[in-house]
């Protein structure tokens, strides 16, 4: 009597007997079970019939929207979604955007379908029209700004607006001379919106969050944003032209209206609200608080020198951020030959340096407590010192590369810092005024160190030799502040 050879694979018999009952038990008009597959959510079952097409499209959709959700989950973290501040990060992250998809639009226009010496005129002009009138106007933009006691969010709204119209302008008119007073336009309402935004952070803020993180937190997901729409933008330009990037620009400011009405009504109520003044220690006979002229509806707080040691040590870094980003752009265009795209290419390794070290910084100073501000102050004012020295003696891309990481890193840091002291130093219902004071100033030495950057010649030595003495003039001006002196000659009381 013969005997069936023994199963090689004594659990398959098991599996098989399961796999019939399975069979057995299940209705002649119920469909078979569908597989389940790796990271399929409940909400998807996934394909009824599996196929590769099917498959990468269902995880296409599904990592999407665990992406979405992700995203959502951080910026309504720490209860930001209930005290406002995820609304104003989803309209900062909007203005960031239409800054980004901006400079795509004008850079093609203005400078890469144009020869080097053609762009550098264009741009020099483009400087003169827009950004001249700027730094005479925006003097007067922060204190006007700071003196509006109602209405803050619907002024964020109304500055997105006039970009998004004159965004359709410079769309409609790229090739004309109304690009310059567009641009001017768009410079300046978009600088207003930042202006607004620092006034208006300090009543948005979550319980038990500080404005340090607040701040460092917007200025991520800004930089998030500019960098998706930034390469959106450039390829809406590669297909469409410049008038493509600026009709996006156009869309995001409108759609940035929508997120600026939803902030919370509660900022519109500015009640005890003081006006700061940029002065760092009181006159004689003269207490914080007071009211210096007659009939003054707000009382005028004078800055700590804490406070304004910060700004210049902020405005010396701004002061370089401006200068490498013309700069750079105008070194590579005079020194590299190839195509457009090629020298997009190399920029975007100093732009990506940059990008990194503004993340960078702005989670070195979310994490460290500022009990000396004034060491970090001069410790990040000569780190970037040293790489502007270095880039001076060893020009080329890659140094120019570093001086934007650490650039973009001590950037980030000091801003942080300068949030920390004012949160630290000034009474609550000053802060709004001091960040919309602030955040001009900083806007007005970036504008300085980009003029150097275009009227420089396009050598690496001598842009990096001349800012290194513009850093070394304010790590010096810093220094002394701190002191309680200054190179500037004293105003007499």
């Amino acid at each position: 009597m013969s005997h069936p050879d023994p199963d090689p694979d004594p659990g398959r018999a098991g599996w098989s007997a399961g796999r019939r009952r399975e069979r057995d038990t299940r209705r002649p008009d119920e469909p078979p079970p569908t597989r389940r597959l790796t990271g399929q959510d409940d909400d998807d079952p996934g394909p009824r019939k599996i196929t590769v097409t099917r498959v990468a499209a269902w995880r296409t959709r599904n990592l999407t929207r665990a992406g979405v959700r992700a995203f959502h989950r951080a910026a309504s973290a720490d209860g930001a979604d209930r005290s406002g501040l995820t609304a104003l990060t989803y309209a900062w992250m909007a203005n960031y955007a239409s800054d980004a998809t901006l400079a795509v639009a004008l850079a093609n226009t203005l400078f890469f379908s144009a020869a080097s010496a053609e762009s550098k005129d264009k741009v020099a002009l483009y400087l003169l029209i827009t950004v001249a009138p700027f730094a005479l106007v925006a003097p007067v933009i922060g204190p006007l700004l700071d003196r509006i006691q109602r209405g803050r969010r619907v002024a964020l709204a109304v500055s997105t607006a006039g970009q998004g119209a004159l965004a359709v302008v410079l769309a409609l008119f790229m090739d004309t001379w109304a690009l310059y007073p567009a641009a001017l336009g768009i410079l300046v309402l978009s600088k207003s919106f930042g202006v607004l935004k620092a006034a208006v952070t300090p009543r948005v803020l979550p319980p038990g969050i500080t404005l340090v993180t607040t701040n460092s937190r917007l200025t991520v997901f800004g930089l998030v944003a500019s960098g998706v729409f930034g390469a959106l933008a450039a390829g809406v330009s590669y297909l469409f032209g410049s008038p493509g990037a600026a009709w996006l620009t156009a869309g995001i400011c409108f759609a940035a209206v929508w997120l600026c009405l939803r902030i919370p009504r509660r900022v519109e109520v500015t009640e005890g609200e003081m006006e700061t003044v940029l002065i760092p220690r009181p006159r004689s006979g003269a207490e914080p608080g007071h009211r210096d002229r007659p009939g003054a509806s707000r009382r005028r707080v004078r800055m700590g020198p804490q406070v304004v040691t910060a700004l210049w040590a902020n405005g010396t870094i701004r002061a370089l951020t401006g200068f490498l980003t013309l700069f750079a752009a105008f070194v590579v265009k005079a020194q590299t030959e190839g195509t457009p795209g090629r020298q997009l290419l190399l920029l975007g390794v100093v732009g990506a340096a940059a990008g990194a070290g503004g993340f960078l910084g702005n989670a070195l100073g979310a994490r460290r407590r500022f009990d000396r501000p004034d060491l970090l102050l001069v410790t990040a004012l000569c780190a970037a010192l040293t790489s502007t020295v270095v880039a001076a003696v060893l020009g080329g891309l890659a140094t120019a590369a570093v001086v934007g990481l650490v650039g973009a890193t001590a950037s980030a840091l000091l801003k942080v810092c300068l949030d920390a002291v004012v949160q630290r130093d000034l009474p609550e219902a000053a802060r709004a005024s001091a960040f919309g004071r602030s955040e001009t100033i900083l806007q007005l030495t970036w504008v300085f160190g980009g003029t150097l950057g275009v009227l420089l010649p396009p050598t690496w030595w001598i842009g990096f030799t001349v800012i290194s003495g513009v850093l070394v003039i304010g790590t010096v001006q810093t220094v002394l502040t701190s002191r309680g002196r200054s190179l500037l000659p004293r105003r007499s009381a």
